[in-house]
């Protein structure tokens, strides 16, 4: 919009000039020897550090956040986008250069090729100029500082996704060579680490500003890039080319050593600690978390919001994502194996072949559970006038159907079946609940904050690497450190059990934190990942359907099937873009594609 603005304000501008060449016959040749009003020059820019902020908040811009509407969860076998917008590609493994899918689209294009290089291009310029700008050395530090930050992370979404990838620290012109190859995989890591390290040096522990990077951000993102890289799919790398998919030399062993050092680094600080305000109520601590808006003590890094630019910044969490029967658009809804992997209360594993558990799934569940999904008779937000017709209490109504004393039959309000823009309704029969403030309706728009890192991700990162080195009872350590938060049980796992528990207390802490995709690739469980989609089949007997109270004899089925899915092994790993391939004879294409 901003170009096509100026574009119509020069139009006018040179008719203005013209009419009073016409009129007049002759002017000043200063009329034509201003500067423009609606731009700035590179020198101005430069001399001024309100505008150098400006800018550099531009930047920050780039890195998006995860609650736009295709969340990454829904690339994984943790949810279900109900509305397609290119999701079926990737979690049907026919993704391909040609038709990436949902990497093409602005919800994610924090991980897409085009997006980052040009974000990363910003940065160069950034730190081409900042030495040579009119500012203190307090400022230029901590510009350069952040820049460094932000390059490094533009560059580890990069690599987490592609691979090995080109490295360019050059601010390139129309008139030089673009055509360059793509830097090893081990390359791209180092350059990651270099970054943050060089990023770490720079920036003070208390931030600045609000939402800008620290030391402690830059320590996390090394930390968080360390593990990645030290895990199993890049020991063995894949492909004609493994330079560019994995690690050709080195020993894995010392690749978890460096990350558990770097996650060390971030806890050795004693600056973060878990979220825990509320005294004997885990599932409270957890939702509010991520909903109370300030920079809390575990918040590493965090992007907040004005809730006047909801469609400007594409942060409406709750619109995006609530029930239909609230007027939501249902979007990432969580799937059955995700309900599935929260654990029951006293610490052992939720079993369907169970009586217990299967005649009332809901109960006696890991309180992060009640905190992140939303279920059939889950409490939830009063309801407006239009839902009160059929629900007088706020609970969520998934149910397929309720037969009452007279034999007639009601549907879930909150169904594709339901009377409320059911074309919007899930069809897992679940809903997100973490993220979104249930004090206020899908219509109204919250000021929560996005969340990019948090300690938790630090002691997990940090129990990953122990894993990893045999180390198993740190790595018990901090992950029971987690789930004391959580309100669950000590683990006392060894061996793989204590790998598998690991990988499903990770699921479940950092569900929907753009976490997950990665692993399942990083940790080469994605095969057996994407199986069909499932949800759930609920049916009651009740003697008014609209309080909730009056309903028993429950059944639940959850098998009932919502999507067909399967696995590619070229998905390990994106596809370059065919555009991209196309122009640059240099690039390398990622294998299987």
């Amino acid at each position: 919009m901003k170009k096509l603005k100026t574009m119509k304000n020069l139009k006018y501008k040179i008719l203005g000039i013209l009419c009073v060449l016409f009129l007049f016959g002759s002017c000043s040749e200063d009329i034509l020897n201003v500067s423009p009003t609606d731009q700035m020059s590179d020198e101005t820019v430069w001399q001024d550090p309100a505008l150098i902020d400006l800018y550099l908040a531009d930047i920050y811009r780039r890195m998006h956040h995860g609650i736009d509407e295709v969340k990454l969860s829904s690339l994984t076998d943790d949810t279900h986008f109900i509305h397609g917008y290119g999701t079926i590609e990737i979690v049907q493994g026919i993704a391909s250069p040609s038709n990436v899918g949902a990497w093409g689209r602005g919800d994610l294009r924090h991980f897409r090729w085009d997006h980052l290089y040009s974000a990363i291009r910003q940065t160069n310029i950034v730190l081409a100029n900042i030495d040579d700008a009119n500012v203190t050395e307090e400022f230029r530090n901590n510009v350069k500082g952040e820049t460094h930050f932000l390059r490094a992370y533009f560059y580890h979404n990069l690599v987490r996704n592609y691979g090995g990838i080109p490295i360019i620290t050059q601010v390139y012109n129309l008139d030089d060579d673009l055509l360059v190859p793509r830097n090893s995989f081990e390359e791209s890591v180092n350059f990651v680490v270099e970054e943050a390290d060089r990023a770490a040096a720079l920036l003070p522990v208390e931030a600045r500003d609000l939402g800008r990077a620290t030391k402690g951000a830059a320590l996390t993102l090394k930390a968080r890039i360390l593990i990645h890289a030290a895990s199993d799919l890049y020991a063995d790398p894949i492909g004609s080319t493994p330079e560019v998919t994995g690690y050709t030399s080195g020993s894995q062993e010392a690749r978890y050593q460096a990350a558990k050092d770097a996650a060390q680094a971030v806890m050795d600080m004693g600056v973060y600690s878990l979220f825990e305000r509320v005294q004997g109520d885990p599932a409270t601590n957890y939702e509010q978390l991520f909903i109370v808006n300030e920079d809390h003590e575990e918040t590493i890094m965090a992007r907040f919001f004005l809730g006047s630019r909801d469609w400007q910044d594409r942060f409406l969490p709750h619109q995006f994502n609530g029930p239909n029967g609230y007027r939501g658009w249902a979007g990432n809804t969580p799937l059955q194996s995700l309900v599935d992997a929260y654990e029951m209360a006293d610490g052992t594993q939720f079993d369907w072949n169970n009586q217990a558990h299967a005649s009332d799934p809901f109960a006696n569940r890991d309180p992060r559970f009640y905190a992140s999904i939303l279920y059939d008779g889950a409490p939830w937000v009063t309801p407006p006038s239009f839902r009160e017709p059929y629900d007088v209490d706020g609970h969520i109504q998934t149910f397929e159907r309720v037969t009452l004393p007279d034999n007639s039959q009601v549907v879930g309000v909150d169904t594709r079946n339901g009377p409320i823009e059911d074309w919007n309704g899930s069809y897992s029969r679940y809903y997100l609940r973490k993220f979104i403030d249930p004090t206020l309706p899908p219509q109204e728009r919250a000021e929560t904050p996005w969340i990019y890192m948090r300690y938790a991700e630090v002691i997990l990162n940090y129990a990953e690497a122990c894993i990893g080195l045999g180390e198993e009872q740190n790595a018990r350590d901090a992950m029971n450190m987690i789930r004391a938060r959580a309100g669950m049980p000590d683990i006392t796992d060894s061996g793989q059990a204590l790998i598998d528990r690991y990988q499903n207390e990770r699921r479940v802490e950092l569900f929907g934190e753009e976490h997950r995709l990665f692993d399942i690739r990083r940790w080469k469980t994605a095969p057996t990942k994407y199986e069909d989609a499932r949800g759930i089949l609920i049916t009651a007997e009740a003697t008014d359907a609209r309080d909730r109270s009056t309903y028993s004899n429950y059944t639940f089925d959850p098998t009932l099937h919502i999507q067909d899915r399967a696995w590619d092994d070229s998905h390990y790993f994106a596809p370059i873009p065919f555009d991209e391939i196309n122009r640059n004879d240099q690039l390398v294409q990622n294998p299987g594609y």
